[in-house]
């Protein structure tokens, strides 16, 4: 995947979108990061992932 269009994936999240690039890099290099380690698909680790900003980030925004 892209970093620019794993990008545009966070901002729908609720990504701040002045920081949306440089966490679509850190989330990409933790997802290839992650697979190896568990022997986990990139797509999987990547999406596991996802799962748990969105869910940070609904958190935050019922605070």
């Amino acid at each position: 995947m892209e970093i620019s269009d794993l990008a545009k994936i966070l901002v729908t999240l609720g990504c701040p979108s002045e920081r949306s690039v440089e966490m679509a890099g850190q989330l990409d290099k933790r997802a290839k990061q992650l697979a190896a380690e568990k022997n986990r698909t990139y797509e999987d680790a990547l999406t596991h992932l996802l799962t748990l900003m969105k869910q940070g980030w609904a958190a935050q925004k019922s605070i």
